[in-house]
């Protein structure tokens, strides 16, 4: 489980084997045997022993700002496995290996947004023909990354056109299927213009930290990109990565919008947008939380939907090397 702090104030001390957390006049002891991460989302207190007993159990801290970016994190300095991981993903960026490993997380994450629109039009028959459209939109820009060969560095720009092209038409569908109140005109990133994109961004940037936490216990580099190229200090592999599973974002805030979970109350002003508030961050992370928790078939196993991040990366760090995949 995750242990989630949004509450201003909030005291984590060590208590024996356990976090003792203070909010307000509440006292709550957790075993750190039940926790995986440490979620601060705004401003509280944590001790040095806290750090250290989660560096121990293998436990990361992260600290989330308004948006659900991850803007720091407390982790052990040791690497996650050989550096000869992190030696062949620099090289794979000029091999025709990169390439295809680019392809297909973009091809999966275009099968992810339709299949997400299959099962959006079998609970709307009356939007079946116009769902329809759409999904044949996104199939036709799906089936130009089978244009593509050589390396990644002859073919990013397009690459990164096919993907924002099939994005627009993906939103400007499930825009048309919000209720009024909740459509939407595109992305829009931090702040948010809407009250769905601010769901959507700060589901992102759980996600984000997630696939950051695999990358490093798998041994892979999180800032050495393939299809993102190189920024001073972005995490242009997690930027890679994250595609795949976008789609479960996507789909809780969409889930929580239809099951009438969302409240005005859940947001307050931001410069020229919006964002979540504290009553915000706590209904969603507690959705998207409970989303990563089910159990999926995967490979041959019965999973944790949040457990598939790691398998993914193990995978890739084994095939980089030349491992067998153990997964």
């Amino acid at each position: 489980m995750q242990l989630v702090i949004n509450t201003y104030g909030a005291f984590i001390q060590k208590n024996g084997d356990c976090f003792r957390v203070k909010v307000e006049d509440k006292v709550m002891d957790i075993s750190a045997n039940k926790i995986s991460s440490i979620i601060i989302s705004t401003a509280a207190t944590i001790t040095t022993d806290v750090i250290k007993h989660a560096l121990e159990h293998n436990i990361d801290i992260v600290f989330l700002d308004d948006f659900g970016d991850p803007y720091g994190r407390v982790w052990h300095p040791k690497l996650g496995s050989t550096t000869l991981i992190r030696r062949k993903q620099l090289e794979i960026s000029d091999k025709e290996e990169g390439l295809k490993l680019a392809l297909s997380w973009i091809n999966n994450k275009f099968q992810n947004q339709i299949d997400l629109l299959k099962k959006l039009r079998e609970t709307r028959p009356q939007r079946s023909a116009e769902i329809t459209r759409y999904m044949e939109k996104l199939k036709s820009i799906q089936a130009k990354l089978n244009t593509l060969c050589g390396t990644i560095d002859n073919c990013r720009n397009y690459l990164l056109s096919i993907e924002g092209e099939g994005g627009r038409v993906y939103f400007e569908c499930i825009s048309a299927l919000m209720p009024e109140k909740y459509k939407f005109e595109g992305r829009s990133r931090n702040p948010a213009k809407d009250q769905f994109n601010a769901l959507l961004n700060y589901a992102y940037g759980i996600l984000y930290s997630k696939v950051e936490k695999a990358c490093i216990v798998a041994g892979l580099d999180p800032y050495v990109g393939i299809i993102h190229t190189d920024h001073y200090n972005k995490q242009s592999f997690v930027f890679d990565l994250i595609e795949n599973y976008r789609i479960w974002a996507d789909t809780v805030v969409i889930n929580m919008i239809a099951g009438r979970k969302v409240k005005d109350e859940f947001f307050e002003p931001s410069g020229v947008g919006i964002k979540l508030n504290k009553d915000g961050k706590a209904a969603l992370i507690s959705e998207l939380n409970s989303f990563l928790d089910e159990k999926i078939r995967y490979k041959g196993r019965n999973v944790k939907r949040e457990y598939v991040i790691q398998l993914d990366c193990h995978a890739i760090a084994n095939s980089l090397i030349g491992a067998k995949d153990e997964f």
